[in-house]
């Protein structure tokens, strides 16, 4: 197996193990891999208690992260996501479910997962229709008046 070069680092407050079950329990060919543990050493710098969770790393439909447990310097926002790409409604429902329990929606496929973690949850097909000049308008419009993406209207464009 190939080691990935590029791995997403996700900051928490102290939620990154409750995070990463909630993600892999949503996401297929997922899996919890190593957690590590703070020690007596850096409490003055980290101030959490020996033995909590420091890291845990995960790894969603093939793709490896890791998340932290940095305490409250730093928060999520907007600026960066997670794009989900599928391929049915139904796939789009599922995600989109899973992941606004307790969290956001937003518009334009846009949600805050209960983490604040920023999620796209988009058609596959939508770069194809927006590659069309005579459909991107028109698409364009019908998508700005969604929150979660309706492939049915985005076709009938």
């Amino acid at each position: 197996m190939a080691i990935q070069k590029i791995t997403p680092c996700l900051w928490f407050n102290s939620q990154a193990e409750e995070a990463a079950r909630f993600y892999t329990s949503i996401f297929k060919n997922s899996s919890i891999g190593d957690i590590s543990r703070f020690g007596k050493e850096g409490f003055e710098f980290h101030g959490k208690p020996e033995g909590a969770v420091m890291t845990v790393s995960f790894t969603l439909d093939g793709q490896l992260f890791t998340a932290l447990n940095g305490g409250p310097i730093f928060t999520f926002n907007e600026s960066v996501s997670f794009m989900v790409g599928c391929d049915t409604q139904n796939e789009i429902d599922y995600y989109w479910n899973k992941l606004t329990e307790g969290g956001q929606e937003s518009n334009c496929g846009w949600l805050k997962d209960k983490f604040g973690v920023s999620w796209q949850i988009i058609p596959n097909i939508l770069s194809k229709l927006m590659t069309d000049p005579e459909k991107a308008p028109r698409v364009t419009q019908a998508f700005l008046q969604m929150k979660k993406f309706d492939i049915q209207k985005l076709m009938e464009c």
